[in-house]
Order: C-alpha cells, then structure tokens, then sequence
C-alpha cells in the first residue's frame, strides 16, 4: 500500500483524553477515532491488527476441534430470564424494546444463546462432546468507559462453550482451551500467566483468567519467576491426557489482587515477582448451571437423560490490540510483535523527485510485493524526519530506507523497529531476508 493513497489520520500530539499509552499510541497511530464514550471506530491500520489476532485466535480455535459459528448481537430478553440471569446480571447489560414492546438486549456475553441453540438440536450422547464458538461484537455499558479499547463500551470477543456428558469430560474440554489459550498468546509474542479467578457473572465453580505484564497494568500480580519462562514453540497433543500439564502450570504460585496471599510470597523469597498484568482471556467451567435451567438434555449410552456439563471461554480480541500495545512500546510509538503487525515493512524513499530512487523504491515494492509480503511504501513528498518519525508512530517491525546516496553503492539500510539495529545490505540480501 502506498501511504500517499492510504487513510491514515496520525496525530503529532497527545490527545487531552487519553489516559494510557495503548490510548495514546492508537490515537495518534490513526488506529481508531472514537463514536461515543466507549465506542471506538476501527480506521484501516487499526483494523488490519484486528484482523490479524482474530486470525490468530480462531486458527487456534479450530486447532482443538472447535467450530465457528456467529450469534445474534441482539437477544431477546426472555432467555435471559429462562437462566435467571435478566434481572440479575446488573446496569451492564444495555436493555431495550423493540417496536413491538418485546424486551431485547444488546448481549453482552451467549451462554443463553448457545444453550438455547444445543438444547434445540442435540440429542444423544453421540453427539458430545461439542466446542462451539464465535467473534463476535459485545456490548457493556460500563460506568466509566476508559482507557480507550482496554475498557470500551463496544468490543470484539471470541467466546467458546463447551458441551459434555459429564464432569470428566468437561475437565477435558476445559483442559484443552487453557492449552489453547497460551498457544494463542504465543503466538502474539506475549507470555500469558493463567491465575485461578473469581467466576463473577458468568457463575461457575472453576475459572481462570490470563494475563500478560504491562507496566501499566489494571492489576497487580504477583508469582513464581519460573511463570515467566514457559515456552509453547513445542508440539501438544491436545487429543492426549494434558491434566499433567495443566497441574504443571497451575501448581506454580500465581495470584492476582483479592487472590494473593502475603504468607506463600514470603516463603518464595528471591523467586517471587511482582508486576502489574493485563488481563487478555477468562476461561470457566460451570458444570450444568445454564442447561439445567435452560432444559438441555440428552441421551446417555444406558438411556438415561443426562444434563450436559458446559463451560465458557472468552478472549477480548479488541482488547489484545491495546493490551499489545501496552507490553510493547517506547518513547518513539508501537513496536508490533511480527505475527499481528499491520505491514511487515515500512519502505521509506528519502527523495521521491529523485528519478533512480524513485525507480528503486517502486521497483523494491513490487518485488516485495510479489514475495507476499505487506508493505507501506512512504511515497510521499515530504522531509525525511517526518517520515522516520511515522515509521517509529506505527511501529511496523522493519523499516527499509532507499535514499540517493546508499543507491549509488547499490545498497539499502534496513531497521529493526525493536531493537533499533540498523544494517546495509544489498536489495538480494533484503528480498531474501523478508523472504524468510
């Protein structure tokens, strides 16, 4: 993409309202405008993170057998009172009529929904176990949106339900999305720490939430130093027994705000590690809360009708850009992990009336191009300061710089947005780098 043809609003200064980098950064990067309080629109650099992590979450969705559907945004209002949770779930959930009088909602989260949806259409035992899940548009009419996507009104969210036979299998279920969960993380470039959480309104008797380190974290959380070094570049089978490895991770100290425990980060000593977190997923197991009250059942091999055991699974996909953002930055602008980056390269021409650069810079683009890898290409007719400065705003991982002089020796200089490092390497060496 050319920059002279691209929609990308950057801002010079710090916008008054925004209270965090994440905020700031999004801002000023042309990443988002907002609507309302809380509301956010996704202008296209910020949109093609978006795109990015949904991509990433629901390949790894799909890598543990889950399937993909979308829910209605709008529920009405009567399913929520079948689970006894209408009048219970508090001013959060935006409440509404429709022109027949009918209460609706603007759902905040869809246990009833996919319960409604199972109930209606599975059976037998034979058709369980059953991982379900959708991205999808949330709403929450927070008190005090803030913190710009961190804490919006409006989000988008990767919510998955779990539907088994029994509490072995649930645990199963339950097992494979927090494996899933760290894989996915991984694959961001951020190192997740999963804590036992409080259920809150979801209810439930088994929960964890995961969060990644940001100095500027809502939470403070404390754990063992070895949470920190957990590697998921490795092969799982998620169809074996992965209880060892789950008792594995939870067995370490790990606690977040009402959680800790003041005697156990004594006796850890030298090992204990203190920070502030973000929280990026929540995962829980509520065994047959919502298909008891919803009158989900199903058949059993014996013939009995059973209630199915459920659980819920959730990453705030909206919220992973500012929580990136968070953990990855530094007093120039973002520095975007690989794997959600918009572009891959920012390729900077210093001197566009310059004929030969003109050529080499068009000629690098569309090589780049033809290799499959994003650019946006600063074609623009401005000073080269400006033009260093945005690369740095926007925080693509390499930026590739082709000015008169380096050409005339038949070399480029490449920058590595994360460590600053500069190379000069020939246009081959750059190809075959982006390459692979």
């Amino acid at each position: 993409m050319r920059l002279s043809r691209y929609f990308l609003p950057t801002l010079k200064e710090n916008p008054s309202e925004a209270e965090i980098v994440s905020h700031r950064l999004m801002l000023r990067a042309g990443m988002i405008r907002q609507s309302s309080a809380g509301i956010y629109s996704w202008l296209p650099l910020g949109y093609n993170v978006l795109k990015k992590i949904e991509q990433i979450v629901r390949e790894e969705q799909n890598a543990i057998g889950c399937q993909e559907l979308v829910m209605p945004t709008i529920q009405p209002a009567d399913l929520w009172r079948e689970s006894g949770r209408y009048d219970v779930y508090g001013p959060e959930m935006l409440r509404i009529k429709d022109r027949h009088e009918r209460d609706m909602l603007y759902g905040p989260t869809n246990e009833e929904q996919i319960t409604e949806i199972f109930a209606a259409s599975v059976r037998s035992y034979r058709d369980l176990p059953k991982l379900l899940y959708h991205i999808q548009w949330k709403f929450r009419d927070e008190v005090r949106p803030r913190f710009g996507v961190m804490r919006g009104r409006e989000f988008l969210m990767k919510d998955a339900y779990s539907f088994d036979m029994d509490a072995a299998g649930a645990r199963r279920s339950y097992n494979k999305m927090f494996i899933s969960y760290l894989k996915t993380y991984e694959r961001m470039g951020l190192t997740a720490i999963p804590m036992a959480a409080d259920t809150g309104p979801i209810g439930g008797d088994m929960s964890h939430e995961f969060l990644i380190l940001a100095d500027t974290g809502e939470s403070e959380i404390a754990c063992h130093g070895k949470c920190l070094e957990m590697d998921w570049a490795k092969d799982i089978d998620l169809d074996g027994d992965l209880q060892p490895i789950v008792d594995d991770l939870t067995s370490r100290y790990a606690a977040t705000d009402e959680k800790r425990d003041p005697e156990v980060e004594k006796a850890l000593g030298d090992d204990l590690v203190t920070a502030r977190g973000i929280e990026v997923g929540h995962i829980f197991y509520f065994g047959t809360k919502y298909s008891e009250a919803m009158r989900a059942r199903v058949t059993s091999e014996d013939g009995d009708e059973v209630v199915p055991e459920m659980g819920s699974y959730g990453i705030g996909v909206s919220r992973l850009v500012g929580a990136i953002i968070e953990a990855s930055h530094d007093e120039n602008g973002i520095i975007w992990p690989d794997a959600v980056a918009p572009f891959a390269i920012g390729l900077v021409n210093l001197k566009v009336h310059d004929e030969d650069c003109r050529v080499a810079c068009d000629e690098t683009y569309a090589k780049l191009q033809a290799e499959g890898v994003e650019v946006l290409y600063d074609d623009r007719d401005t000073r080269a300061g400006v033009k260093f400065a945005n690369m740095d705003l926007i925080g693509l991982p390499w930026q590739l710089v082709i000015g008169p002089r380096n050409l005339k020796n038949g070399i480029v200089e490449l920058k590595r947005r994360a460590t600053g490092e500069r190379e000069e390497l020939s246009f081959d060496s750059v190809l075959a780098k982006m390459r692979g």
